[in-house]
């Protein structure tokens, strides 16, 4: 047999009248992490409850020569609603966070004229893990290592979110 194609011709996709179709873009971050600051909650114009915080995960390998290493990484997070009014009333700076969502791209001009850029995690979806390192005996009867439950809260009408 050998070689099948001699002398035939490869089809084209221009002989193909089927149109292609795109693969969908996919947006999902999942992550596990711990808060670098405590949680800072306003409001939007529409009275929409919003909190930012930062998370870091860390990445550890044994490299090539044996030594330990190390990367750290660093999260701005956003939430929004119900999920914001959870979050700000149990999490605080060294909290163990799973988080669930999408990325979101922010640009923006600085004051001194510089054009600046940044990577958010819109926040979906969440679970408490476990205690944080600083929490006294109350808080964690309060909110039992592992979690509990998981937070899921509808989607439901997010006109007054900004994207």
């Amino acid at each position: 047999m050998g070689q099948p194609y001699i002398g035939m011709q490869y089809p084209t996709a221009s002989k193909f009248k089927r149109k292609v179709k795109q693969m969908p873009d996919y947006n999902k971050v999942i992550m596990i992490g711990r808060l670098t600051r405590d949680p800072e909650l306003s409001y939007t114009p529409n009275q929409t409850p919003v909190i930012d915080f930062a998370m870091a995960t860390n990445h550890r390998w044994t490299g090539q020569d044996g030594s330990a290493r190390e990367e750290v990484c660093f999260f701005d997070c956003r939430a929004f609603g119900k999920r914001a009014e959870i979050l700000n009333q149990y999490i605080s700076k060294g909290r163990a966070l799973f988080i669930e969502g999408r990325l979101s791209f922010e640009q923006w001009e600085a004051q001194d004229g510089s054009k600046r850029n940044k990577h958010r995690v819109i926040i979906r979806n969440f679970q408490f893990l476990g205690g944080d390192r600083n929490s006294t005996s109350s808080e964690k009867n309060a909110h039992p290592a592992g979690g509990g439950t998981r937070e899921t809260v509808s989607n439901g009408d997010n006109e007054d979110i900004p994207f």
